[in-house]
């Protein structure tokens, strides 16, 4: 797939403001500050599309990135303690927006820190996509942080964290690109 072709479409902050579905999507679901943007930037080889930020809780809208075929939604981080009530409700209800509307969702690649264990905010939402029978794979960001033997344990590990030992796993590195071809392979199966 010509990545290149990816450009930024828009950004959405509540779920009313949403558009209709149009392409086939892929979702990118993961708490705040997994690497959803250095992931993104890191497949769409590109150094700053998806704004990345120390700071985590910085993506509180839906953006949409599209090629013409396939429209990549980058979704808020979950899990920040740092917002008010307001912005916490605002988040639900954009989420269920996301998730509640007629979208021509393919995939959610959700992403999970490779060196710790799921929390329960990543448990909740693998439990809402089984739920859902929405499909996803597991990306494990940060694979570049473990040396081998750790990286062999974490991956022994993770099948059973997650609750689902079938399910599709992919070690990642924004920093390697550890990752990148099987995850566009996965996206590409899921898109046909």
């Amino acid at each position: 797939m010509n990545t290149n072709n990816f450009a930024f479409e828009a950004a959405f902050g509540t779920a009313t403001q949403l558009p209709a579905s149009t392409l086939t999507e892929v979702a990118f679901a993961g708490r705040s500050n997994v690497g959803k943007s250095s992931l993104l930037n890191c497949l769409l080889r590109r150094k700053a599309l998806a704004r990345v930020s120390g700071t985590p809780g910085k993506t509180i809208t839906v953006n949409f990135y599209s090629n013409g075929q396939i429209r990549l939604a980058d979704l808020p981080g979950y899990g920040y303690a740092k917002r008010s009530h307001s912005e916490i409700r605002r988040f639900g209800e954009l989420m269920e927006g996301y998730f509640g509307g007629q979208r021509n969702l393919a995939l959610v690649v959700q992403l999970i820190d490779i060196r710790h264990a799921p929390s329960k905010d990543d448990q909740a939402m693998l439990t809402f996509l089984r739920e859902h029978e929405l499909p996803y794979i597991v990306v494990l960001t940060k694979a570049d942080k473990l040396k081998p033997m750790a990286f062999a344990k974490r991956m022994e590990e993770i099948p059973h964290e997650v609750g689902d030992p079938g399910a599709a796993l992919i070690p990642f590195s924004s920093e390697t690109g550890r990752g990148r071809d099987e995850l566009w392979a996965a996206i590409g199966d899921a898109c046909l």
